[in-house]
């Protein structure tokens, strides 16, 4: 039902910025518009996972600078019949964590210093399967496409007089700006539909793929606790990249509301717990990330050396 409705979003989408073209500058500035959202298009395909990386100061690190992250992702992408991704740290106190890639084999997965300090071991591998199930079900190109065309959207909005139509051909300037106002938000709503849709499925997959929804179910509540009292400024300076995080990193976010990136995080942790009672899991006990955890039904996840 997720995919249909992102399909169906997407959809949307495209026919938004169709729509928008054609209102402010005929059929001429709607191929304008739309060889320009190509280029970008493709610019962002080849460059969406650099860009966000470099948004964040993400460093990349390996078995021999951070072992433990580094060997949990590596079982977790196994488990997920996934090629191993890079693997970030960001240097934010902010607990959060986000997928980017065009492709499986392309992929990234970045972690805050605030969510290894703040997360037990279970509750992290959790939240880091959450994110290789974004990558499985290729949501960060969905995000990707999502975002170019709304920007192209936004930005064709903006230029509406510069495409516009001369004489009678020129559009009337009340739909003008009816449309320069109203386009930007219907595509940022859409855009934000796309996000909230693949949350709820990431977070069950997520779940299947560490075998334990509760320590998931946990993890959204720490985070979602500490994100409106922990800035995260390089997510303010560039919000575009809000709807990678596992929680919604903007200050005043967390509604479910159609202007909010993320599902409200309370009906999160509900959908998680049915799934808890579906697969008969019992309740966790709460450990330090360097702890024993509670079996996983395909086993625990290896722990793997001191925190490096």
């Amino acid at each position: 039902m997720n995919t249909v409705k992102t399909a169906m979003l997407l959809a949307a989408l495209t026919a938004l910025f169709g729509a928008v073209g054609y209102l402010l500058g005929g059929a001429n500035g709607m191929m304008i518009a739309l060889g320009l959202a190509v280029v970008t298009n493709l610019f962002a395909y080849w460059n969406s996972d650099k860009l966000a990386l470099a948004a964040h100061g993400a460093m990349e690190v390996d078995e021999g600078t951070a072992p433990e992250l580094v060997g949990m992702v590596r079982d977790l992408a196994a488990r997920a019949g996934l090629p191993m991704p890079r693997v970030y740290l960001i240097d934010n106190p902010q607990p959060n964590a986000f997928a980017t890639g065009r492709n499986p084999e392309n992929a990234a997965v970045a972690a805050t210093t605030g969510i290894l300090q703040m997360l037990s071991y279970d509750e992290l591998a959790g939240v880091m399967a959450h994110e290789l199930a974004h990558v499985r079900n290729r949501d960060t190109l969905i995000m990707t496409v999502s975002a170019t065309v709304a920007g192209a959207i936004s930005t064709l909005a903006q230029f509406g007089f510069l495409f516009g139509g001369r004489g009678d051909d020129r559009p009337n300037p009340l739909v003008m700006i009816g449309t320069a106002l109203l386009a930007p938000i219907a595509a940022m709503v859409i855009q934000m539909a796309i996000s909230r849709s693949r949350e709820y499925e990431a977070d069950r997959l997520g779940a299947e793929i560490c075998g334990q929804p509760l320590a998931l179910a946990s993890a959204l509540a720490k985070i979602e606790g500490a994100v409106h009292h922990i800035p995260n400024l390089d997510a303010e300076r560039h919000p575009a990249t809000a709807p990678l995080f596992i929680v919604n990193p903007l200050s005043g976010g967390g509604m479910d509301s159609l202007f909010s990136t993320h599902p409200a995080t309370e009906n999160r942790i509900a959908a998680l717990e049915a799934l808890a009672q579906e697969l008969g899991a019992q309740p966790r006990r709460q450990h330090g990330f360097l702890g024993q955890g509670a079996a996983s039904p395909w086993g625990p996840v290896p722990r793997r050396g001191p925190w490096g």
